[in-house]
């Protein structure tokens, strides 16, 4: 018998770490950090709830925080194994866990100059030199490689079509000529998306630990494209900034992509277009390097001569002097910064100056998680506290949903209906309460399968 264990990401959308015990191996698929309420945030300073020094190995599914983000505290908790994920997420990786650190340092020294922190003095949940003896421990793999963990335990990476090197987590034990195979899917992706692939097909599967983000809803993505144009103009109109926070990996290199596509079709004006996150311009140059990694027709218009992320007035902004140039720019502009959720970075500041005036426009264009700043923003609350001041909300506030990179429940039920055979249980994690549940029941009505939602810190044993 095997052991998984639910450390995170039950009755949440954040905090992914399943811990799986199999033939002597302690596994630990994702580590990553917990987000919005404070509440879940506050789990990130807890001591973890497994020894760290225990565990063999660390797999994850992709690089965003929420699924690699603890890494640096992990490690200098006392985990010394390696971890394995595919070569994209290792690059991403290394940007993202490095600008994390120093967002948080950053954040301790604001909260200790300004003094509206409780604590005396605001510490850091990991500093960059914790992020640096992280980035040692990698050991990244092709797409499909097979990785031996022992005579009976392989591991393969398939790509889950959610971000740049983005996977479902693929084990399989072999036990003379038995075969059984659990999968860990990390966030699970979408068809016929800009830049990536779509989501392969995973067969032969006994076990499947499921995303829920979704689960409870549809996108609507016919009128995405239109719903952009009209944003963009409507901002125009207004004499204002459109402020986009975005995620600095993926979501922004998607945006350029999709606005650069608008302006060579004339169907949006050619803007300035400022790009506020140096996390997100890395980002770029992996995104830039990695053509082979992404989609076809990415990789048509490339081979073309097109500079597919590159809008005519683009202007990248690195430095905190150019950051506070943009606080000069008056309107008929776009500033795109981190991070997505508002939860930090320098959209902050960006916000802080452009939600009291009605002629700019704030435009949301990922999942908010309960909980965060950009939850309150879409949820219309008069007013968000930034840098410990309550900030009037005047601007106007959009939506838009075509841009995300999770399944949404038909989708998730269609990736299912592939499957060449019934898993014998089906974990929902990823979501929160009632997306899980919606979920569940979904799969249990159009499938009649077993479906478990865990709890925190839950244990199930299963056969492998």
């Amino acid at each position: 018998m095997a052991k998984i264990s639910f450390l995170g990401a039950t009755g949440t959308v954040t905090g992914s770490r399943f811990l799986l015990n199999v033939d002597g191996l302690r596994l630990l698929m994702d580590c990553g950090l917990f987000q919005g309420p404070k509440e879940n945030r506050l789990r990130n300073w807890e001591r973890f709830p497994v020894d760290p020094s225990s565990i063999h190995r660390v797999l994850l599914t992709h690089a965003h925080i929420d699924h690699a983000g603890y890494l640096p505290r992990f490690c200098k908790q006392g985990f010394s194994g390696p971890v394995h994920c595919t070569r994209p997420t290792a690059d991403l990786c290394r940007i993202l866990l490095l600008d994390s650190a120093q967002l948080q340092e950053e954040d301790a020294r604001w909260a200790n100059k300004k003094g509206f922190s409780k604590h005396k003095p605001a510490l850091p949940l990991f500093t960059t030199r914790d992020a640096e003896q992280a980035l040692h421990r990698f050991e990244p793999v092709h797409y499909g490689e097979q990785l031996d963990l022992s005579d009976s335990i392989r591991v393969k990476f398939k790509d889950a079509g959610h971000l740049l090197g983005s996977s479902f987590i693929d084990i399989r034990m072999t036990k003379g000529k038995r075969r059984r195979k659990i999968v860990f899917c990390g966030d699970l992706g979408r068809p016929s998306r800009a830049l990536l692939r779509d989501p392969v097909q995973v067969y032969d599967i006994d076990y499947l630990v499921l995303e829920s983000t979704y689960g409870d809803r549809l996108h609507n993505d016919g009128s995405f494209l239109e719903e952009l144009i009209r944003v963009v103009h409507e901002s125009i109109e207004r004499g204002g900034v459109l402020v986009i926070p975005s995620f600095a990996v993926g979501r922004t290199q998607t945006l350029l992509y999709v606005l650069r596509q608008l302006e060579g079709k004339r169907d949006i004006p050619v803007l300035p277009i400022y790009v506020d996150s140096p996390m997100a311009l890395d980002a770029l140059d992996i995104y830039e390097r990695r053509i082979k990694d992404q989609n076809l027709a990415s990789r048509t218009l490339t081979i073309k001569g097109k500079r597919i992320f590159r809008p005519q007035k683009l202007c990248l902004c690195d430095t905190r002097e150019e950051s506070k140039n943009i606080g000069n720019v008056e309107g008929r502009a776009i500033i795109i910064a981190s991070s997505g959720m508002v939860t930090g970075g320098r959209i902050l500041h960006h916000l802080a100056q452009r939600l009291p005036e009605q002629r700019n426009t704030i435009l949301f264009v990922g999942y908010q998680a309960e909980g965060t700043r950009g939850r309150a923003l879409i949820n219309n609350e008069p007013s968000v506290k930034i840098h410990g001041r309550n900030i009037p909300v005047e601007a106007k506030i959009e939506n838009l949903t075509g841009l995300s990179g999770h399944a949404d429940y038909d989708e998730t039920l269609a990736w299912l209906m592939g499957l060449n055979r019934s898993p014998e249980k089906i974990f929902i994690v990823h979501g929160e309460p009632e997306s899980s549940d919606s979920l569940a029941e979904k799969i249990r009505s159009q499938f009649g399968w077993d479906v478990i939602v865990p709890e925190l810190n839950e244990e199930f044993e299963i056969e492998l």
